[in-house]
């Protein structure tokens, strides 16, 4: 069964930080483009952040930029988002989600999606 788990999710304060992390099984880990995408209550799911089978040239959201960092461990089919320097603005619902191809995931059509963990910034 594929499956993507995320974690790492709940509240902050404004300035605080938080790393998100989401596990994946039953799939082929390293052959995937890993992404983070988020949903505020009442708008449309973004992009956050992307990043390649191997590692390199990881992409951001320009609102997130400078202050998230996604990475990934091929060897615990891993992927994570550092999340620092929180903001208000930042709180949603965030996915984890995997797509064979990099364009998959920077349009936000990936084959695999997580099933979210909630993070709120208060000011």
């Amino acid at each position: 069964q594929v499956q993507l788990v995320e974690s790492g999710g709940g509240l902050a304060q404004a300035g605080d930080s938080l790393r998100l992390s989401c596990a994946a099984s039953g799939l082929t880990f390293s052959s995937y483009t890993m992404g983070w995408f988020r949903q505020a209550p009442g708008k449309e799911r973004e992009f956050v952040a992307a990043i390649r089978w191997s590692g390199g040239s990881p992409v951001y959201a320009d609102s997130v930029k400078g202050r998230f960092t996604i990475s990934r461990d091929n060897a615990k089919n891993t992927v994570y988002l550092q999340m620092n320097s929180l903001k208000p603005e930042d709180t949603a619902v965030y996915y984890c989600a995997a797509g064979m191809a990099f364009n998959d995931i920077r349009v936000g059509t990936p084959q695999i999606w997580g099933q979210g963990t909630q993070v709120t910034v208060s000011s």
